[in-house]
């Protein structure tokens, strides 16, 4: 059994696509994965399954999800490996970071081709600090700009392919993953 992080996409916001977390538990503790964590209300789950590919994965909640729900919900998995590299790597380590900073990172289901693209959407208050074939590691500073503005930039550019995390939801996902 290898142990995957899930996280859901667009549910739970502005009073749209509400998703029970409990719910979300049930139905795939019910299905085939063991050991489900649900964490926030902002569709982040953490479970054992047989080793799979990411895509097939992905590919088999969306449509475990969507069928339950009754509208569909993109699904960006990773591996807890992944996620531990991310995180003991810590891309945002030699950054200055003070109250009005905000720590982001967007998981593309797709990957990413132009880089160039990606560093047009900079602005005054919003930087790309690195990006990897399906990762982009950026920071808002909310005293120059607004963190909606910046995100509403990568969902143009990605549509419903994307999905983004604080950095420190990231760090809490990872410390739960020792329970397991």
């Amino acid at each position: 059994m290898n142990t995957y992080i899930i996280l859901l996409r667009g549910i739970n916001v502005g009073g749209k696509h509400k998703v029970s977390m409990k719910e979300v538990k049930t139905l795939l503790e019910q299905s085939t994965y063991k050991n489900v964590i649900t964490l926030l209300n902002s569709g982040n789950v953490i479970f054992n399954a047989k080793e799979q590919g990411i895509s097939v994965l992905e590919n088999n909640l969306s449509e475990l999800l969507e069928h339950h729900f009754s509208f569909p919900i993109p699904v960006i998995a990773l591996s807890a490996r992944s996620l531990q590299q991310m995180i003991e790597e810590n891309t945002f380590q030699k950054e200055e970071i003070h109250k009005d900073i905000r720590l982001y990172v967007s998981f593309t289901k797709e990957e990413i081709q132009n880089k160039t693209e990606l560093q047009l959407l900079e602005d005054e208050s919003f930087k790309i600090i690195k990006s990897t074939s399906n990762q982009i590691f950026s920071m808002v500073d909310l005293s120059k700009g607004k963190t909606t503005k910046a995100m509403e930039k990568l969902g143009k550019l990605y549509k419903k392919k994307i999905t983004t995390r604080n950095w420190n939801t990231l760090e809490r996902i990872y410390k739960k993953l020792e329970t397991l």
